[in-house]
């Protein structure tokens, strides 16, 4: 992998672009400041010192030391410009601070020539050989003469050459800093990142063993924990795909080798008929064991792919229920489970009639199977508060709470299940119950269990039928 491309290398380089964008804009914002308000402050210094000065070359215009005494107060070369020519406007040095010195560099002066035009105090900044200087002009009115201050910048802007060289080492120093701290720090996130996708491959090739492992409280430590969850989750399913398989393979195997004994037995010449009559009710029973497990599979299949169609469309719950419990009503009877109906009028629910059909009759065959022989189990309808529900109650031993948070996942078999389960039926029927809107819900504690089918509530588009009789079976 190209190391420029890495998450690393990424972090540590998008680090530095931050550091060297801040220190950019410090610099373009503070050298340019600091520059204008030295400016601006030896500006205004001589812009203050106009009045005195002025007012003391009025009362002695000749005195030969009024020249260097206003240059050594305000530490600027004092310039007295007059004016030789209006148009085009030429100006020339008439008297100066510094005698004996050429002072040709000021004839001219833009500053001294803008006032003379004005006849108003002007003020800026001019750049000659020797350097950039803060002027002050102040326009004289009775002669038109200019009394220029000029000071030279050479010290203030030496400190801001100064400041400007400092922040450039500073900046050069942070983002040599920057680089290496986002470096090594990215570095340890990447190395947390790699960690992480090592787990994801150790989990995509089937090793659940290993958990996922990073205490952090920042997102990758919520991605790693998210990770060991799900490595959690899919050893629970791995083993219980193994469970099922193992599982599969007996129910398929018993059933299979039992039909082969019978077939071999039927072709005994000297079977009586009432025996020959008992083992092909015994077939019938071991083909509809497979006939079961392989619809249970079948919509698996068909949920997973999507392709399980349901016709949504108002159901008479109240029907569909009493169907269900007079068709366990045998199995109930041999069982020794008291099976008792309790109707609430008509009450209708959308769904799919068969599905629902279907849902009620894994509810049922999970009471019956799953509970001690004498438990009573109790089927009612009722609708309320926009919802229909069909419940299916038992007072068996009841789910414990480890069961109850897997009972309805696929190919889970609890330990109070009976080995001939297939681990199937609550899942699909949860699936089935989502698919038409609704929902299972579970209640559960010792002496009590309740499965409760909500389903969307609907009016019936019939006339109401009589109440039916609670049944007891």
């Amino acid at each position: 992998m190209n190391a420029f491309r890495t998450v690393g290398a990424r972090l540590s380089l998008a680090l530095l672009g931050v550091v060297a964008l801040v220190l950019g804009l410090v610099y373009l914002i503070v050298v340019p400041s600091l520059k204008s308000r030295l400016v601006d402050t030896r500006l205004n210094d001589l812009s203050h010192a106009r009045n005195a000065l002025l007012a003391e070359y009025k009362q002695q215009p000749n005195d030969p030391d009024f020249f260097s005494n206003a240059a050594a107060s305000t530490n600027a070369r004092v310039v007295l410009l007059t004016v030789v020519s209006q148009s085009p406007p030429l100006l020339s040095v008439a008297q100066w601070s510094l005698p004996g010195r050429n002072a040709s560099a000021f004839t001219n002066d833009p500053i001294a020539t803008l006032a003379s035009k004005t006849s108003h105090l002007e003020r800026g900044t001019a750049s000659r050989s020797d350097g950039e200087f803060a002027e002050v002009a102040i326009p004289i009115a009775q002669s038109g003469d200019v009394l220029l201050l000029a000071a030279p910048l050479h010290d203030a802007l030496a400190d801001v050459d100064a400041v400007q060289n400092r922040l450039l080492l500073a900046g050069g120093l942070a983002l040599l800093l920057a680089l290496l701290v986002g470096y090594a720090a990215a570095r340890l996130f990447a190395g947390r990142i790699r960690r992480l996708e090592r787990a994801a491959d150790r989990i995509a090739g089937g090793r659940f063993d290993e958990p996922v492992a990073d205490r952090s409280a920042d997102e990758l430590g919520e991605l790693a924990r998210a990770f060991d969850r799900m490595r959690i989750r899919l050893a629970g399913l791995d083993h219980a795909r193994r469970e099922f398989v193992a599982n599969a393979s007996h129910e398929l195997r018993t059933p299979l080798f039992s039909l082969g004994g019978f077939l071999e037995l039927l072709e005994d010449e000297d079977l009586d008929e009432p025996t020959r009559r008992e083992f092909l009710d015994t077939m019938t029973g071991q083909v509809r064991r497979l006939t079961k497990l392989a619809d249970d599979l079948l919509d698996l299949s068909k949920l997973d792919a999507g392709r399980l169609h349901v016709e949504t469309q108002p159901v008479d719950l109240s029907s569909l229920a009493g169907a269900a419990v007079d068709e366990f009503a045998g199995v109930a009877r041999a069982s020794e489970h008291p099976l008792e109906f309790a109707g609430d009028g008509d009450v209708a629910g959308r769904g799919d009639p068969q599905r629902v059909l279907q849902i009620v009759r894994i509810l049922l065959e999970n009471a019956l199977v799953h509970t001690p022989p004498g438990t009573p189990v109790e089927v009612s309808v009722r609708g309320a508060g926009g919802r229909a529900e069909i419940t299916v109650t038992d007072g068996g031993p009841g789910i414990s709470a480890e069961d109850r948070a897997e009972l309805f996942e696929r190919f889970y078999r609890g330990d109070s299940t009976k080995a001939s389960g297939s681990g199937l039926g609550l899942a699909i029927a949860k699936e089935l119950a989502e698919l038409m809107g609704g929902r299972i819900e579970l209640e559960s504690k010792p002496g009590r269990t309740v499965f409760l089918l909500v389903l969307p509530a609907d009016e019936l588009t019939r006339e109401a039928e009589p109440e039916r009789e609670p049944v007891t079976v």
